[in-house]
């Protein structure tokens, strides 16, 4: 298996008018980051022991909330106890685990060269907290999505404004009710509520912004942090392609790929978007996932305790009219009532074709037929740069020239998200993706 990842660094109105709703949460949210801000300036958050205190606390909520966190994921996205742990719980405490191991160690002032001039004095980077942070996490891993960017603040040394995603409902409830009687309120907030919220949320001048989600809300994120300078980390997706090389395992790569793409109904931003690869080697692969599916989901993968659904009504739309494109090759059933996709592969698809013109963000899988590597390379590079690229081949060399000829987020060769499980590599995009 191989891995890479690149580092890039209320008007009008008199006496007796009542104040609007808006304004009302704009007062409210005012407050907020005065109390917080408030405590960043005592220096509160920056002693090493106020930071593992904050970092246990947040180990203790996971594991005394274990069966609620689980139970409100699956109320929102029908995740089975095994997908919520292992990508949601367990990321997380490996996070803390992390943090809590080298924190010491992170905090410590940096030596650096000198010159003639300076022999006698002495320079070092001290690593300085930003402040008061914006947290805006996503709704596909609801709790992994707000908690893990928030043992980066805690670690640092910051305050932090929680903002949870409203379409994962029973999840953003859970962490708004339950999260403060573990955290210090004098540093730490979570609010609730929708996009007119939040773009008034983000009227507020922060220190730092961290937000995870679709490109077109990161560049209204983006603009808004920029009326403040302030800086930005966001996290967004695109199309991750995959190319299976000839001479591979069928069985293996169907493995590897169906648990890849199918993880969380296919609602995962690193996950396989497509899959490209010679006409010989489709005829191979499909039988292939056509087996694995069934062994991983049943004849009847809607009966699944395993199998997720779409998180809401406007993306089962959205989702299902992809269907449209190519073939269906296995899969194509829906049920809205359910908000139910079947896990779909999907063959003779052609670059052109509306489900490779945006992120799936769902259980469909197309397949494209092309005739060399060099021509994969091409559609790979005519796209933009991915969070993710995957490739399975048993040659070394094929791999080689694939990493030396594009360019993506995060790399990796003969299996799909294992990436992900090194806290040692940097999760990045590039440029859409970042």
């Amino acid at each position: 298996t191989l891995f890479r990842s690149r580092n890039r660094a209320g008007e009008g109105g008199g006496a007796l008018t009542e104040p609007s709703v808006s304004a009302y949460r704009m007062s409210n949210y005012e407050e907020i980051l005065g109390r917080l801000r408030t405590s960043f300036n005592s220096g509160k958050t920056r002693p090493l022991n106020f930071r593992l205190s904050q970092l246990n606390a947040l180990a203790q909520f996971l594991e005394e909330n274990k069966a609620a966190i689980c139970e409100a994921l699956a109320k929102d996205l029908h995740k089975s106890k095994f997908e919520a742990e292992i990508s949601e719980t367990s990321m997380i405490t490996t996070e803390i685990n992390v943090a809590l191991n080298n924190l010491k160690t992170w905090m410590k002032d940096e030596p650096v060269e000198k010159n003639w001039a300076t022999t006698l004095d002495t320079a070092f980077i001290r690593k300085d907290p930003f402040g008061v942070a914006l947290i805006i996490g996503a709704w596909n891993y609801p709790v992994h999505l707000v908690l893990i960017p928030l043992v980066g603040a805690i670690s640092a040394g910051n305050c932090a404004v929680l903002k949870p995603s409203e379409l994962s409902k029973n999840t953003e409830k859970l962490l708004s009710d339950l999260l403060p009687r573990y955290l210090d309120q004098e540093c730490f907030a979570v609010v609730c509520g929708g996009a007119q919220e939040t773009s008034e949320l983000l009227q507020n001048e922060f220190d730092y912004i961290f937000y995870t989600g679709s490109s077109n809300v990161g560049k209204i994120v983006m603009a808004a942090a920029s009326k403040h300078l302030t800086p930005v980390t966001l996290e967004l997706g695109g199309k991750n392609p995959c190319f299976v090389d000839k001479g591979c395992d069928p069985k293996t790569t169907a493995n590897r790929l169906i648990w890849a793409r199918f993880f969380n109904a296919g609602q995962t931003c690193i996950a396989p978007d497509y899959v490209m690869c010679l006409r010989e080697t489709r005829e191979q692969l499909v039988p292939a996932l056509k087996q694995t599916l069934e062994e991983f989901y049943g004849k009847e993968p809607q009966q699944s305790p395993d199998f997720g659904r779409i998180v809401n009504e406007r993306h089962f739309q959205r989702v299902k009219t992809l269907l449209g494109s190519g073939t269906v090759a296995i899969g194509g059933q829906c049920d809205e009532g359910d908000k139910y996709i079947a896990p779909t592969v999907l063959v003779d698809v052609k670059e052109s074709d509306p489900v490779m013109q945006e992120e799936i963000f769902g259980p469909i899988l197309p397949i494209l037929t092309v005739e060399s590597l060099d021509e994969a390379i091409a559609i790979m590079n005519r796209q933009e740069r991915p969070l993710a690229l995957y490739i399975y081949s048993p040659d070394s060399k094929v791999m080689e020239l694939v990493l030396e000829r594009t360019s993506s987020g995060g790399f990796c060769g003969n299996d799909a998200l294992m990436q992900m499980t090194l806290p040692s590599l940097p999760f990045v995009g590039d440029r859409k993706s970042t």
